[in-house]
């Protein structure tokens, strides 16, 4: 699944261990979903839209590319 987390993160200049942190998520969770590696589950895509203030649909894609 495509995501804009990492951008996301860097507009905030949030590393991967500062989002992970936010999130209650290991920094290897954020590295494998931001590279395409994991897809969020639910309650973890609803709790980066609230994070980042926007729908889940604006920060994952699940079409193809």
């Amino acid at each position: 699944m495509n995501n804009k987390l990492k951008v996301l993160r860097a507009m905030r200049n949030w590393s991967q261990a500062e989002l992970a942190e936010r999130l209650l998520v290991s920094r290897q969770a954020v590295n494998a979903i931001e590279t395409g590696k994991h897809d969020p589950s639910l309650p973890l895509a609803f709790k980066l839209a609230r994070l980042f203030e926007m729908p889940i649909e604006e920060i994952f894609d699940d079409q193809a590319p």
